[in-house]
């Protein structure tokens, strides 16, 4: 069977230079800024030799909105869920679900609003 794979992932922001500063916090990088006219975007730093998606913070106040209920969901991979979660609430966003197992073979999971009121997930194996 042909393996179907996230290749980019974009996340729709109201107010970005508030949204680069809490996935800043929430994931201790450096995310890199591009104004394009009416048209922003923060890219996530990517290592395409780790592996994974590269993906970007987005604004254009016609084209993207975020949403706290509907669209795709977004699995961001870290070593464990708690320590995350706890900085989403530091810098300013909610827990949605706490950490739980999914389960032994899979690793557990975590979703949290970030503050530009989008839903996003985590996972980790611990």
């Amino acid at each position: 069977m042909k393996s179907v794979t996230v290749g980019w992932f974009e996340i729709p922001v109201q107010d970005m230079d508030r949204a680069i500063q809490f996935y800043e916090e929430v994931f201790e990088c450096k995310l890199s800024k591009q104004v394009m006219g009416d048209f922003q975007m923060a890219w996530f730093p990517w290592d395409e030799s780790q592996g994974g998606a590269g993906g970007s913070l987005v604004y254009h106040k016609d084209f993207y909105h975020s949403s706290r209920e509907a669209g795709p969901l977004v699995y961001f991979s870290c070593e464990d869920c708690a320590v995350k979660l706890e900085k989403v609430k530091e810098a300013g966003g909610e827990v949605m679900i706490p950490k739980r197992q999914i389960s032994p073979e899979i690793g557990f999971m975590g979703v949290f609003f970030d503050t530009e009121g989008n839903r996003i997930a985590l996972h980790s194996q611990k």
